[in-house]
């Protein structure tokens, strides 16, 4: 039963209709948001984020379920090389502030090298043009807690220090797997002049 309800989260979340997010040369919105690193809460903000440099935003429909799991490992497989070409990377889902505390800093997944936020009310997915979906009562993620959130489609943005997006990589549109997304937008990064 516990495989039936993960899989349904991940074919839910798979199947979010095919949404026109924000096209490459647009200016990415900026925002503020709960996130977590490591376990600890701060507040992250883009516009301070972009200060640096680039900075990779994705978006992902859930925290503990299987293409999630396997991206944010890639991400934090990634992390030294981004911060090598001068990158921001934040994750963001609809997930509880509390529950990306525990997925921040799971060794398995984000393993504390980058941060995710919570975009509880998908505000921000909205702000990104990103299509969102209600989950199904009684989805359950890896861990075999409840899933009680809405899903945003899996799409990263590549968004440059003067807050113009670079590149939109989506898996609805573009096909591309969840672990591909960090590599691919990493290959971006390294094209990108540094402020």
């Amino acid at each position: 039963m516990r495989r039936l309800l993960l899989t349904a989260a991940i074919v839910l979340a798979a199947a979010l209709p095919a949404h026109a997010a924000l096209k490459a040369g647009t200016a990415a919105p900026d925002f503020a948001a709960p996130a977590s690193l490591a376990g600890k809460q701060f507040e992250f903000s883009l516009a301070e984020a972009r200060k640096t440099g680039p900075v990779v935003v994705y978006f992902y429909p859930s925290a503990y379920t299987g293409g999630c799991n396997v991206q944010a490992h890639a991400f934090a497989e990634e992390a030294d090389n981004y911060r090598a070409a001068g990158a921001t990377i934040i994750g963001v889902s609809q997930d509880s502030i509390a529950r990306l505390n525990d997925f921040s800093a799971d060794p398995e997944y984000c393993a504390g090298k980058f941060p995710v936020a919570s975009d509880a009310d998908g505000a921000i997915s909205k702000s990104f043009d990103l299509q969102t979906m209600q989950g199904q009562p009684g989805m359950k993620d890896s861990r075999g807690a409840e899933i009680d959130h809405a899903f945003t489609e899996r799409t990263t943005f590549v968004i440059g220090a003067d807050g113009r997006i670079e590149a939109v990589l989506s898996t609805t549109d573009d096909k591309i797997a969840p672990v591909d997304h960090a590599a691919r937008a990493l290959e971006i990064v390294k094209t990108m002049k540094q402020p």
